[in-house]
């Protein structure tokens, strides 16, 4: 079994990592930034064997000398989870965190002679369209917001850095498989909510956009499989995706499949013009769902051929069932309430 550090521990991908990692007997110490409460999906608390606060933006995560040399000291494996995933930040922000931040893990890498498992996003392909391969090359432009920026230049000093290493690539995480269960109602879902519940009424998308949603337990035992296969997986780069990515008109279809819904109108991008939109929307697409505008006006076509190999794993089916999961479960549990309702 393995010692190992992962930062991000309580966020929603790191949380449910931290449950697989446990459950299969490894040792886990957990970094956390300001909240000390990590639980699975499912809401259960997990309990590392060591929890320790610490800022990835910050060079030896903040601590002095002695905790860095203790902590570096005693690992087999390094699992960076720890990043920002708004859309909303400035470029100092995403260069500190998410950039620098992996520059911080790097060192902490090599300063214990550890391998690192970097956890990146599928969309580091910029603005591509078509097969978007594991072995692609990183671009260094056409990227639709500084996220996804900041997410190449972190994998690009990954792999200059000679630090024997492995690249986790996610696609948009969303509830698990099976019951549409998710702990976190944020990102993607502050724009979804928007939609559904007729606050926002119209989206710029062009015809044949998909959107590759990935169940978040895919994604966690991705991420595990690979923590526990990091020699086989060393210099590899694996999309944790659904391979089969919605429509986007599908996507509208499944939101007006609940009567208390309002279904989007879509609209081509050159035909979209935010300022006409009255006041109140026009305020809450800027704020909000114009941040995820570009998803909808997108067609990578991830391969994934790679992390099957390597994992043994296949995405459940994302089809309109599981999408029709996703929504009731965000019904069941208050988060989304009907158009109507939502105008009162």
């Amino acid at each position: 079994m393995l010692k190992i550090f992962l930062t991000g521990a309580a966020g929603l991908i790191g949380g449910e990592v931290a449950a697989r990692l446990l459950a299969q007997g490894h040792s886990v110490t957990a970094m956390v930034h300001n909240n000390r409460d990590i639980r699975a999906n499912d809401g259960s608390e997990v309990q590392p064997d060591e929890v320790v606060t610490g800022d990835v933006s910050k060079p030896l995560f903040g601590w002095d000398k002695s905790e860095w040399d203790r902590l570096t000291g005693g690992h087999d494996l390094l699992i960076h989870c720890a990043a920002t995933v708004r859309f909303d930040l400035d470029e100092e922000t995403y260069r500190a965190v998410n950039t620098g931040g992996a520059a911080n893990a790097l060192e902490f890498a090599r300063s214990g002679e550890m391998p690192i498992l970097h956890v990146s996003t599928a969309y580091v392909c910029g603005t591509r369209d078509g097969r978007i391969l594991e072995e692609d090359r990183v671009p260094d432009r056409g990227f639709a917001n500084g996220y996804e920026a900041s997410k190449a230049s972190a994998e690009k000093l990954v792999r200059a850095s000679g630090v024997p290493f492995a690249i986790a690539r996610p696609s948009i995480v969303v509830g698990e498989s099976g019951t549409g269960r998710i702990r976190q109602f944020d990102t993607t879902y502050a724009a979804f909510k928007l939609i559904a519940e007729g606050r926002v009424r119209h989206m710029p998308a062009r015809s044949g956009a998909t959107l590759d949603f990935v169940p978040l337990d895919h994604v966690a035992a991705g991420i595990t499989a690979l923590a526990g296969n990091m020699r086989r997986a060393q210099g590899g780069a694996y999309h944790l995706v659904s391979g089969t990515p919605i429509p986007v008109q599908a996507f509208t279809d499944g939101i007006a499949a609940f009567p208390q819904f309002h279904r989007p109108q879509l609209v081509e991008p050159d035909d979209f013009d935010p300022s006409v939109l009255p006041p109140l929307e026009r305020r809450l697409y800027k704020r909000v769902a114009g941040l995820y505008a570009s998803y909808f006006q997108r067609n990578p076509q991830f391969d994934d051929r790679a992390a099957q190999e390597m994992t043994g794993l296949v995405c459940p089916a994302t089809g309109p069932e599981y999408l029709h999961q996703l929504i009731q479960y965000c019904v069941d549990v208050g988060f989304l309430a009907g158009a109507e309702i939502a105008a009162e």
